[in-house]
């Protein structure tokens, strides 16, 4: 019998987060493209500097129905007539609302681009915002809220925007509106929010894939190119502060099984030269199944299927204001609540006495950037990550220079990272749980005063 020889291993490749080209159209909206070889999926990312903050009072979650209403018909297709002709192209079309701004997102075969950028920017240009339509996605997200409220989770986060953020500040409140704010968004308000905050001047367009053959310019002259709109320029972003006065507010939750945590505060955005060191810090900490928290209260104590801590970036300006929110998540069975919040915090501070070891860091280092090549194989995973970086006003090439400083940080100055962005004297802690089962509990260990409020 014959063998065919083993294939030998080729030569390893050495990878870097890709570099967008950048340029304008004559209607002012900025482009970045990157292509990606063998990514027949073209990913577009279009971000509009539309903020949570310009939304007028008692209209929270304008935004949101705006964001939504988009692919819901234009003057020249009903939202039936819209959403066939996205099929059509095998193109997926989504969009959200956040602090910074709207995101759109569209996904299509590269053989389909240019009519699938041909319905966004119809969508761009003269969408229709119709009575029924716009009644039908307020009703939509009516639905939404009590499922939200219900989910222990959703509820935690809303509670503790609630209490880190002062209550005039828009950050304070739900993203997408409370049940009053929503129930009063009508069609009109929605076109005035698209008209005063919607334009290409302001606007980012990300496309990323293969463009092997695409005349790309000229695809985006007839599409995208065609919307106008004045010139205008971003709104400024309003100070970000936070009250992190440690302390426990337990959502009453009378039964519940289980208590679900979110400890957090607000610490540094990704401008500051602390965040590659902060990154790794957290990622010991909290950021996989082998970190400080799931060994100590997942594999020693039980207490729980998994503990995560984590830094979100929620809204940053070019000069480099911002902030992010520093987080530690889970869940864990409710007689054990008590005992678990404890051992978090001896973990915490045994950190704080003894700091990382340097196989922890070594490890983290090779996790965060021995993955990266295989977290942006799509074209999708790409365009976001560009499109994050223009939201939050970073240079082009910040993702790529981050791997490289986390490579460098060493284990001193993660430890110092980690240890300033969840200081225990320093955490607002939320509980959705059982309050006649954790509250006493909880005040016995002493991490600050202990408020309970109704579910």
């Amino acid at each position: 019998m014959e063998f065919h020889p083993q294939p030998a291993p080729g030569t390893a490749r050495p990878w870097a987060f890709p570099a967008p080209d950048r340029g304008t159209l004559e209607n002012g909206l900025t482009v970045l493209t990157s292509h990606r070889p063998g990514q027949q999926v073209v990913a577009v990312e279009l971000y509009l500097p539309a903020p949570l903050d310009a939304e007028p009072a008692g209209l929270d979650g304008v935004a949101t129905i705006m964001a939504r209403a988009l692919s819901e018909g234009t003057d020249k297709h009903s939202a039936e007539e819209f959403a066939a002709e996205l099929e059509r192209c095998g193109a997926t079309l989504d969009a959200h609302a956040d602090h910074p701004g709207v995101r759109v997102s569209l996904e299509v075969p590269v053989s389909r681009l240019p009519k699938a950028l041909g319905l966004l920017a119809e969508a761009l240009i003269a969408p229709a915002f119709l009575d029924t339509e716009v009644e039908r996605l307020v009703r939509n997200r009516l639905d939404e809220i009590p499922h939200e409220t219900a989910n222990p989770a959703r509820r935690a986060a809303k509670q503790l925007s609630k209490e880190l953020f002062p209550a005039d500040s828009r950050m304070s409140r739900p993203r997408q509106g409370t049940e009053e704010t929503v129930a009063a968004i009508d069609a009109a308000a929605v076109r005035a929010f698209f008209e005063a905050h919607v334009r290409p001047a302001t606007a980012t367009a990300v496309v990323v894939g293969d463009l092997t053959g695409v005349d790309l310019e000229k695809v985006l002259a007839e599409t995208l190119g065609a919307w106008t709109g004045e010139p205008g320029e971003p709104l400024p972003m309003p100070p970000i502060t936070a009250d992190d006065t440690g302390r426990v507010v337990v959502v009453d939750r009378p039964g519940a099984v289980q208590t679900q945590l979110l400890i957090g505060r607000i610490g540094p955005d990704r401008h500051a030269r602390v965040w590659p060191a902060q990154v790794l810090g957290t990622y010991c900490l909290g950021g996989t199944l082998t970190s400080r928290l799931d060994r100590v209260l997942r594999e020693e104590k039980g207490y729980t299927y998994g503990v995560r801590a984590f830094g979100q970036v929620l809204r940053s300006d070019a000069e480099g204001n911002g902030a992010a929110m520093l987080a530690i998540s889970g869940s864990v069975d409710t007689p054990n609540t008590g005992p678990a919040l404890d051992d978090l915090w001896k973990v915490l501070r045994t950190l704080a006495a003894e700091g990382l070891t340097d196989a922890e860091r070594e490890t983290a280092v090779q996790n965060l950037v021995g993955v990266a090549p295989l977290k942006y194989e799509t074209a999708a995973s790409v365009a976001g990550t560009l499109a994050d970086q223009v939201e939050q006003h970073l240079p082009d090439d910040f993702q790529a220079q981050l791997y490289a400083r986390l490579a460098e940080t060493g284990t001193v100055e993660a430890t110092a990272a980690v240890v300033s962005a969840f200081p225990v004297d320093r955490l607002v802690t939320v509980l959705v749980g059982d309050a006649a089962q954790i509250a006493e509990p909880v005040r016995a260990l002493g991490i600050g005063e202990v408020t309970v409020v109704t579910g």
